[in-house]
């Protein structure tokens, strides 16, 4: 949330950002204030910018991301979510939240903001969240929403909303799917902030690395994951998220059909045919069944 937490950000000092390399910028700057968006090599960056507010996830906020992730592109492969500033995103703008906004319009920044962190798994590639200092309430919620999380040795994530009256309750949606639940309530019930390294530990993010490393492992594991067929990632991700919230007998009743299905694919065919071949895969990158 923003503005509540001046004490935990001025803890974690004003460590450097570096952006990724692009070729492309999707937006112009004045379009769009609040996030910088570019995409080369079917990789999508989109940088959270607006640094002086700490990247509150304010009502307009949420929308323009909404709109970046949203973008239709053939080419896209993975979205990579980064920021300005020492601040990942510091969660709610709390400006926005008081007696004086109404109750209406709380209910559509509570709203909006679950529809943008339920579309991130529902986005058909993958997105890594890129962190190089503090995530707080729907900022942590941010980046316990991505499939993946590259994150410095300084970052610290926490929900302090607890700290201000204002629980953290749609932000321990995924963070408690995230974490064990015993971490997620120590994390709710004292609003104390984890490091990286416990970060990983519990899984609330995937690797952690040095600051001069951030940019080079986030955009090798993008590169990495672009060397696959786009259709087999979408239908790996789309199944992963179905499966996950059902009892196991039901998980492998579902996955076993979609093993089916894959293999059906030109290149679920293609893969093995290559394989087979000892060759490269040549993908299609399309839904089209090989029978």
């Amino acid at each position: 949330m923003s503005r509540i937490f001046p004490s935990v950000v001025k803890m974690m000092g004003r460590s450097s950002h570096r952006m990724l390399s692009s070729t492309c910028r999707l937006q112009a700057p004045s379009e769009n204030r609040y996030t910088v968006v570019s995409q080369t090599d079917g990789i999508r960056k989109i940088t959270l910018n607006d640094p002086k507010k700490r990247n509150a996830l304010s009502l307009g906020m949420l929308q323009q991301l909404q709109k970046d992730v949203s973008a239709v592109d053939d080419s896209l492969r993975v979205i990579v979510l980064s920021h300005t500033g020492p601040v990942f995103s510091a969660g709610h703008d709390l400006k926005e939240l008081t007696i004086e906004t109404g109750r209406a319009h709380h209910e559509q920044v509570f709203a909006v903001c679950s529809q943008f962190m339920l579309s991130l798994q529902d986005i058909p590639v993958p997105v890594i969240a890129q962190v190089n200092g503090l995530a707080t309430a729907a900022g942590c919620q941010l980046v316990a929403s991505c499939d993946i999380a590259v994150v410095t040795e300084n970052s610290k994530f926490a929900t302090p909303g607890v700290q201000v009256g204002l629980f953290c309750s749609t932000p321990a949606v995924a963070v408690g799917r995230s974490v064990p639940r015993k971490v997620a309530m120590e994390m709710l019930f004292t609003g104390q902030p984890i490091s990286a390294q416990d970060a990983l530990l519990h899984g609330l993010v995937s690797r952690v690395v040095p600051e001069g490393k951030l940019e080079e492992e986030t955009t090798r594991i993008a590169m990495k994951i672009c060397e696959f067929s786009k259709s087999v990632i979408t239908l790996g991700k789309r199944t992963f998220y179905k499966q996950i919230a059902l009892d196991r007998k039901l998980a492998y009743s579902l996955t076993e059909k979609v093993m089916v299905d894959n293999l059906a694919l030109k290149d679920g065919q293609e893969g093995i045919k290559a394989f087979v071949e000892k060759r490269k895969p040549v993908w299609s990158h399309d839904d089209d069944t090989a029978h």
